[in-house]
């Protein structure tokens, strides 16, 4: 027992050596006043991002110090609470859903709008980019072939004979297993907690341990492997625009007019290019992909 308290305790020095504590998302203390910490939540098109965002600042001379895959939304906010996280990319409508559980929101403008309102004092987001990459409900061929499935509503009378699979979080958040019950009445036989639109999420789909699962819609498992995204017509899940979060305080002009930039360029499309060339057999790095996909849009 001793020697496995012992090595949890090495494992959570390790990582709060590599940037603050790992149960907490931030460590309580204030970045450098003359650098921009830029974070990552644990799933690679939000490491991409920021690392879009760090080469994007750093080629323009400005500081930077970087904190990859932090974790789920409810640990690294409070990194940005803190301070001790300066700038994270962020989805819009589960950022409001974060901040305002309430929010009817579900329009891209909307949103938006309704987000600038509701983020804590301190904290903003930049503008908008035309890439969206949504939450959703996803089977496989086979799945909606036997339920003849096209949307959550077609789902609805199976529910309670299927297994759900997808990353812990989704069992509470508001846009979750929650929403899914409140606009559907849709209630699953049992949930399965297992990655964030990762491998595991991929392989339960596939060997049926779960017949449906949370799955992002940027992601490139959902064509290579013929998966079926169901409509949402009720709106559980809300517009999710790719935007900066970030301090106010170290929200310049000039790293505004840098990160706005980078949102101009950005779109769905480019999104899933990216999302591609991250999982390419050779495995590139994504500080690789991002520098790459900078000089070739001029930034």
């Amino acid at each position: 027992m001793m020697k496995r308290i012992a090595t949890a305790v090495a494992a959570v020095m390790l990582l709060s050596a590599c940037g603050g504590d790992p149960l907490q998302g931030g460590n309580g203390n204030p970045a450098p006043t003359d650098t921009i910490v830029v974070g990552s939540a644990n799933f690679p098109e939000s490491r991409l991002l920021s690392e879009i965002y760090a080469e994007a600042l750093a080629a323009k001379g400005i500081k930077v110090s970087k904190r990859p895959n932090i974790g789920n939304r409810e640990l690294y906010f409070k990194g940005v609470q803190d301070g001790s996280i300066d700038l994270i990319p962020e989805y819009t409508g589960v950022l409001l859903k974060h901040v305002n559980k309430e929010a009817p929101e579900v329009g891209s403008e909307e949103v938006y709008a309704a987000l600038q309102k509701a983020l804590p004092k301190g904290l903003i987001v930049l503008d908008k980019s035309a890439a969206e990459d949504k939450d959703a409900v996803v089977v496989t061929k086979q799945t909606a072939a036997q339920y003849s499935l096209k949307s959550i509503d077609d789902l609805v009378p199976y529910c309670k004979d299927l297994v759900f699979g997808g990353p812990p979080e989704f069992q509470n958040r508001p846009d979750g297993l929650p929403g899914l019950k409140a606009k559907y009445a849709c209630e699953f036989k049992s949930f399965k907690a297992l990655d964030v639109g990762g491998p595991l999420t991929v392989a339960g789909l596939k060997d049926n341990t779960v017949q449906a699962a949370d799955l992002f819609t940027t992601d490139t498992s959902i064509k290579a492997n013929e998966f079926v995204v169901l409509e949402d017509p009720k709106s559980v899940f809300a517009a999710q625009n790719v935007l900066p979060l970030i301090n106010e305080k170290k929200a310049s002009q000039q790293v505004r007019e840098i990160l706005n930039a980078i949102s101009k360029k950005l779109d769905t499309k480019t999104l899933l290019d990216l999302n591609q060339k991250l999982g390419a057999p050779d495995k590139p790095e994504p500080d690789k992909v991002a520098k790459e996909w900078l000089a070739s849009v001029g930034l």
